[in-house]
Parts: structure tokens; C-alpha cells; sequence
């Protein structure tokens, strides 16, 4: 079975398709393994989840499928009390990508 990275960067329909779509691929077992990373506009979409969104987002996270969101967006869009708030690990997006790409994950993006 392949490894699955969801990379969600969108803030428009396309971040509640691919989270929907990570989230669903999780509870179905789809993959060995599904993790989730969120990069540029779609950080600024985060804090503001609500109702179902935000439920399967809060699941992912405490099934340690969310990895991360990038710091560096994070800094310029004066983001990371919210999103350290939700739980949310900071790290350079760079970096987790090439670890996730270098242990063989597919990276889908939406």
C-alpha cells in the first residue's frame, strides 16, 4: 500500500475537498499511512473551522495525522498564536515535505 501526504494550500473549496478527502482517507484505511500539512492561503482558513470541518480536523489531530503548518506563513500572516492554539506543530514547510517525499509519500495537493 502507498503512503499519502495531503498537502492542502487552498483557502477556497478545494481546502474543504482535500481535507475531506484526507479525512476520509484515514478513517477508511485507504493507505498505509495518510498525513496532512497545510502551506500558504489555506493556514489563514484554519482558525476559522467550523461545525463539521472542524470536527474532522480536530480528529485528525488527535490521531496524529496532521503533521504540521509552515512557520514561515505562520509569521507573516501573524498566525501562530492561533494556530499553536489549535494544536497546530510549526515547522519550515520545505523541510517536512522533503521528509515525507524521502520515506516514499505520495504527495497530493489540493
Amino acid at each position: 500500500m502507498a503512503k499519502v501526504l495531503f498537502l492542502i494550500m487552498s483557502d477556497d473549496s478545494k481546502f474543504e475537498m482535500g481535507l475531506r478527502m484526507a479525512y476520509n482517507s484515514y478513517m477508511k484505511k485507504r493507505y498505509e499511512d495518510v498525513k496532512v500539512a497545510f502551506f500558504g492561503p489555506s493556514q489563514k482558513r484554519l482558525p476559522k473551522l467550523e461545525g463539521e470541518m472542524k470536527e474532522m480536523l480536530q480528529k485528525l489531530l488527535d490521531e496524529h495525522v496532521i503533521d504540521s503548518a509552515c512557520i514561515g506563513v505562520a509569521k507573516n500572516e501573524q498566525l501562530i498564536e492561533a494556530l499553536t492554539d489549535m494544536g497546530l506543530r510549526l515547522e519550515p514547510m520545505g523541510d517536512r515535505v522533503a521528509h515525507y517525499v524521502n520515506q516514499g509519500y505520495i504527495v497530493i495537493t489540493f
